[in-house]
């Protein structure tokens, strides 16, 4: 049965698809894509049904990921589909710890930045309103922390 991951941010249309973007592209890379599933969705329903942010689109392409898909809200739901849900940032953390107060599903909430190999950060900068630099920031920041979230999973596999 194949590992289901789901990224998480905001507005689902920046980081948690670039995440999903990232993840596929590097899954593909590696053959597995029959062992581990992604998604992404947003704690928000400010921008459901669109795109990825085409600054965010550019931002991917430049590193040969296509970003696909439209945004939908994380849902409760989420917590029973998926393995792993990975936040972008605390306040998702804590938005999604809010939909699951019992705490049965605390355990499969994580941080993305948790998986970073070489940047420091804690959690992901949301770019939406700042230049260029930051969406290649985000995907920078996002090929290092999904590269270390694979190999994690390789080495529990």
């Amino acid at each position: 049965m194949a590992q289901k991951l789901l990224f998480v941010c905001l507005g689902n249309i920046c980081r948690s698809p670039s995440a999903e973007g990232i993840m596929n592209h590097l899954i593909h890379a590696a053959g597995l894509e029959r062992e581990i599933q992604c998604d992404s969705a947003g704690t928000s329903s400010y921008h459901l049904g669109e795109a990825p942010d085409r600054r965010m689109q550019a931002a991917a392409k430049e590193r040969g990921i296509a970003l696909s898909g439209h945004s939908r809200q994380f849902e409760r739901q989420d917590f029973q589909r998926f393995d792993l849900i990975l936040a972008m940032d605390r306040d998702n953390h804590r938005d999604i710890l809010r939909l699951d107060p019992t705490g049965q599903y605390h355990a499969k909430v994580k941080l993305m930045c948790d998986f970073c190999i070489h940047h420091r950060d804690q959690e992901v900068p949301d770019p939406y309103y700042g230049g260029p630099s930051g969406f290649s920031y985000v995907i920078d920041l996002l090929l290092d922390a999904c590269g270390g979230l694979l190999q994690e999973m390789r080495v529990k596999g």
